[in-house]
């Protein structure tokens, strides 16, 4: 029999780095704090004795008795001078070491005494006072003295420290400058690397943020992330520029580059994290990077760090034999690889960073046809010239847009919108671009109102007066269009007002889970002065007429919960099963027929609301868990351990997709003791094991079901 086979990953959050430099600050500010108690109780102490001191004074300066000491009788009046240097030993006490506030509070306490002293000189003819006032005096004069020597000390050393922060500041620009210059240097020497190193800077310092580092230690690891490619200033120009893929030899050398990194960067002492990032930044979590091939921890962290940056600029830049990849896929490409190329947990927090990039601004920053930016398309011949895509949602998107044809004897001027989909949301024509991409084009829409179906269930165009003052002619033969836009599930609505004509154009989807993105395009034109404004609020229901029945893939039967089908991220959700004390859910789920992502899958949702429904009153998510073995945290209301095992029936992630699309059955037990817990499921040979604590006592929890993608059906409930 043979043994079976697992592979185990163990994720934490970035968050524990956090709580455990929270509680390191915790116990500094204890100490903090106890250290000023105890200066304030010695303050109130010495107080204390000095006032105790005044009032014996006088009593034991008028006593007549005697004090037995060592076998000889000492009167109790030869024991005022002990008694009046104990006061003095204590105004000084507090002069010394609680600087301005023990000077003031010394010399109000010496003061006070004058009007005493002066009233038993002069009024009382009290002789012996006199002594007094002249120690007094001499007191004073002794705590100024050393309340203005303290002050000059205080003041050189806040010149010193200013010197030394000023010092301090020139070195931290000079080697910022040395930094950038060495940078310039290997941009200069790589064609394709402009800019690389300083977004791994900008990546590096993300990450460290968000696990929890303080801002030194951040600023280390944006410093080592910006030099950590150093190593190239020795690689020949003709391997780092070379068009097209590298030969095993041509490898070889480039694999030497961090070596070469830890040679020029192991001068500079004072920073030795300088060269452990550039040396170890290309070793691998399993063990089989280069240089050490070491795993694991023995990965410096800082490296483990740069090596998830420098991997996602790496997929998100433009290379000689590719162009940039989306950022979905880059996603997806970290998920396949958390834990044998990557640290698993700080794979999560780029996964997180990714996830929070909604604008896509995490990426090199290129020329393209960006029609909002550049204001202007030149267009030739038909599609020779195409505008980046403009997302559609369910909120309207207005465009405004000048076309000018160009006059020529046998041309045909035309403008029009490309509807389509695709991972980057561009318009392609190459075949394997369209492939890689995932690109699928609805329909081409002509300004004139005619539109061609590419891939779409129907068509339908509506023709009316137009109702637009603003639009029609311009100058110099040009016309301003009025466009609008909206996607509302299968459903897109596009109106084209031109000034005489308004033409709304419906058209029925294939599905409603692909993307929809609209550009624009011509021939012999020129499209300017566009304007984009997308609206807040969504369009009620009902906003676009219905021309095609909706697509459905949840025509099995009902189980004890509704079915639901997830067009997109969380865009539908199951209702709240109460968690007791044991729960157990069977249900079959089948990603949809765009589902091309790792995550297009199932997930469980652990949460408390008002009403039992995700979303609700007083709603707490407590845990969000993907079958493919993501998770992510709650917000402080509750911490999560989560292990994931590969077992031996994981056919890796492709046949992980292809048996997700083929549908399966899925179970889930859930087993709660009073704040803690415990899921276990097993789906398609990914086993996932999660332990939730709640932090603030929730009594009703519930578990729902949700995903991206997918089809979940015949839902089954067992309470125990």
């Amino acid at each position: 029999m043979k043994q079976r086979k697992h592979i185990t990953e163990r994720r934490e959050t970035g968050e524990d780095a956090a709580v455990k430099r929270r509680e390191v600050n915790g116990m500094q500010k204890t100490a903090k704090r106890q250290s000023n108690t105890a200066s304030s109780i010695v303050f109130f102490l010495l107080l204390a004795v000095y006032l105790a001191t005044m009032v014996a004074l006088p009593r034991v300066s008028r006593a007549e008795g005697e004090l037995l000491m060592f076998g000889i009788s000492i009167p109790i009046s030869a024991c005022t001078g002990v008694i009046s240097s104990l006061a003095n030993i204590c105004v000084i006490f507090l002069a010394v070491f609680f600087r301005k506030r023990g000077f003031f509070a010394a010399l109000v306490l010496l003061l006070i005494q004058y009007p005493i002293l002066i009233f038993s000189l002069l009024v009382a003819k009290n002789l012996a006072s006199l002594p007094g006032a002249f120690g007094n005096l001499l007191t004073i004069v002794a705590i100024i003295l050393i309340y203005r020597r303290n002050k000059r000390i205080e003041e050189y050393q806040a010149a010193e420290v200013g010197h030394l922060q000023e010092q301090q500041k020139f070195s931290t620009r000079l080697f910022e400058q040395t930094a950038t210059a060495l940078v310039s240097a290997i941009d200069e020497s790589d064609n394709y690397s402009h800019g690389h190193s300083l977004r791994v800077a900008e990546y590096s310092e993300k990450i460290a943020k968000r696990m929890g580092k303080d801002e030194d230690e951040c600023r280390k690891v944006y410093y080592a992330a910006l030099l950590h490619d150093v190593g190239k200033i020795g690689i020949p120009e003709s391997i780092l520029n070379k068009n097209g893929k590298l030969t095993p030899a041509e490898y070889e050398v480039i694999k030497q580059h961090p070596a070469k990194g830890n040679r020029i960067l192991s001068g500079i002492s004072a920073y030795p994290y300088l060269s452990i990032a550039a040396h170890h930044h290309h070793e691998r979590y399993d063990g089989k990077g280069y240089p050490d091939k070491l795993k694991g921890e023995d990965i410096p962290e800082i490296a483990r760090i740069i090596s998830v940056a420098d991997a996602y600029d790496a997929m998100s830049s433009r290379r000689a034999y590719r162009n940039a990849i989306p950022q979905q896929l880059i996603r997806e490409e970290f998920v396949k690889c958390s834990g044998t190329q990557f640290d698993p947990e700080i794979t999560k927090i780029m996964q997180n960073l990714i996830d929070s990039d909604v604008e896509y601004r995490m990426k090199e920053q290129e020329t393209a046809s960006d029609i909002t930016a550049e204001k202007e398309l030149e267009c030739k011949e038909y599609r020779s010239e195409v505008s980046d895509g403009i997302v559609l949602n369910d909120s309207l998107t207005k465009i405004r847009l000048q076309v000018t044809p160009k006059i020529g004897a046998d041309i045909e001027n035309k403008t029009a919108l490309v509807l389509f989909d695709s991972l980057d949301g561009r318009v392609h024509d190459d075949e394997k671009m369209k492939q890689d991409l995932c690109y699928y084009e609805y329909a081409e829409i002509f300004l004139d109102g005619e539109a061609v179906n590419k891939g779409v269930r129907k068509i339908e165009t509506k023709t009316a007066d137009s109702e637009a003052p603003t639009s029609g002619a311009h100058d110099f033969g040009s016309t301003i269009y009025d466009v609008e836009a909206v996607k509302c599930r299968d459903h897109v609505l596009i109106t084209i007002d031109d000034g005489k004509q308004k033409r709304e154009i419906t058209i029925a989807l294939p599905d409603s889970s692909r993307y929809a993105f609209l550009a624009m395009t011509g021939a012999f034109c020129r499209i300017s002065n566009v304007s984009v404004e997308k609206e807040e609020t969504p369009v009620p229901d009902g906003y676009i007429t219905r021309i095609a029945e909706e697509v459905s893939y949840i025509t099995r039967p009902d189980g004890d919960v509704p079915n639901i089908q997830v067009d997109g991220y969380r865009s539908a959700t199951t209702k709240g099963i109460p968690l007791k004390n044991k729960l157990s859910v069977r249900f079959h789920t089948l990603s949809l027929p765009t589902a091309r992502l790792v995550w297009h899958c199932p997930f469980w949702v652990i949460y408390s609301s008002d009403d039992g429904t995700v979303g609700g009153g007083h709603y707490r998510e407590f845990a969000l868990i993907r079958l493919d073995g993501e998770y992510w945290e709650s917000e402080g209301v509750a911490s999560n351990r989560l292990l994931v095992n590969k077992l031996a029936g994981f056919e890796g992630w492709d046949g992980w997709k292809t048996r997700n699309k083929q549908g399966f059955e899925s179970s889930a037990v859930f087993e709660r003791k009073d704040n803690t817990i415990v899921m276990n499921t097993v789906n398609l040979g990914i086993s996932i094991n999660n332990t939730t604590t709640i932090l603030d006592g929730t009594k009703d929890v519930y578990v729902a079901l949700t995903g991206d993608q997918c089809a979940l059906t015949s839902i089954r409930i067992e309470n125990n």
